[in-house]
């Protein structure tokens, strides 16, 4: 019998706790809309406070069996992982597309960059070497060894719904760097932050994808479940305001990862560092263009218009600034002439697309 999430027309999506996905108790939920059609896809409930310590629960009773997890024994979860992606790489490419109206290739290319992820962690071993320094003074060997933070936890933009929850679960989440100093066998320590893997590396996650596109995030951690990641190592919950700050205001959430625009990251990272936690965010990436005199034309016109409007100018690397070096003059008609030869496709037409139409 199928779970009652999926029983709901629109279907509702489950949040992951403690290994189990669950329809949340809410009544309050948002629906998730295809931009295209303008159709009900279907519905992210704002989860509740007593399941957002559930989940917070699981993720710290995971933790101490996870830590001491050997890295050789969680590396074939990720190779299974990897694996499992593959599989379902079509399937996990027409949900961005479904979702978020990515064209097909789009989407596929997003799905490829999460695999690139899984495929970095396969490899994490030699990242968490440590370093060892002898009589750096009388007396006194340095070495540092690099240790589990705890629970973290990743909050992730609309734009790309498959790469970068992994993104944040897998990469970008800080753990101890314990700097350690023997002096006549009295240890001193002192500690640092270095980023590195996260969930591979023994920590356990509270993720939040965003309330736009959810499902992605969702079948990539029913793929890490299949893949034999242990219950509440990784915990999905699914809202807006209010679950970004109980993740920010939480004592035992050790470190959080943001990803998203610089009005959100100012304020997530004000909260959460009076919380004293460890705070990354990645916002505000956006690139601007040089054009030289000597520029190809029309290569340079389909290299702007292309970087700057594909996939609705919602990528990091996005231009949104030009700079002429010389005379704008020759360039400014053509370049207005290309973007308005630029059309709109209809409804549906993400399935059949591969690139801007001219």
């Amino acid at each position: 019998m199928e779970p009652s999430w999926r029983q709901c027309n629109p279907p509702r999506v489950p949040n992951l706790i403690g290994g189990r996905f669950v329809d949340s108790q809410s009544f309050a939920s948002i629906d998730v809309i295809n931009p295209a059609t303008q159709q009900i896809v279907s519905q992210v409930p704002l989860t509740t406070n007593e399941e957002f310590r559930a989940a917070i629960f699981a993720a710290k009773r995971a933790f101490p069996s996870w830590r001491n997890t050997p890295i050789t024994s969680g590396r074939p979860i990720m190779f299974k992982f990897q694996e499992l992606i593959r599989r379902d790489i079509d399937k996990l490419a027409l949900n961005v597309a479904h979702e978020h109206e990515k064209t097909l290739k789009d989407a596929n290319s997003d799905v490829l960059r999460a695999l690139e992820v899984v495929e970095h962690a396969c490899g994490l071993a030699s990242l968490q070497i440590g370093e060892f320094a002898p009589n750096v003074s009388n007396g006194v060997d340095s070495y540092s060894i690099r240790e589990p933070l705890g629970v973290c936890a990743g909050i992730c933009p609309f734009d790309f719904p498959a790469m970068i929850p992994l993104w944040v679960s897998s990469l970008f989440s800080p753990f101890f760097l314990f700097t350690i100093s023997l002096v006549h066998s009295i240890l001193i320590r002192s500690i640092a932050t270095c980023l590195v893997c996260d969930v591979t590396c023994g920590n356990t996650f509270i993720l939040k994808p965003s309330e736009m596109d959810p499902a992605a995030a969702v079948l990539l951690a029913e793929l890490a479940v299949e893949a034999g990641l242990p219950n509440g190592d990784l915990n999905i919950l699914h809202g807006t305001n209010d679950i970004i700050n109980a993740i920010c205001n939480d004592d035992d959430i050790k470190a959080i990862s943001f990803v998203g625009t610089s009005t959100a990251g100012a304020y997530i990272y004000a909260r959460a560092s009076a919380k004293v936690k460890r705070i990354q965010c990645n916002i505000g990436a956006k690139n601007h263009a040089v054009v030289m005199p000597d520029a190809s034309v029309d290569a340079t016109l389909n290299a702007l218009v292309t970087a700057g409007f594909g996939g609705a100018g919602q990528k990091c690397m996005a231009f949104i600034t030009i700079i002429f070096v010389g005379d704008l003059t020759p360039w400014e008609d053509k370049l207005v002439e290309r973007v308005k030869a630029l059309k709109q496709a209809g409804k549906g037409a993400h399935m059949q697309i591969d690139s801007i139409k001219y």
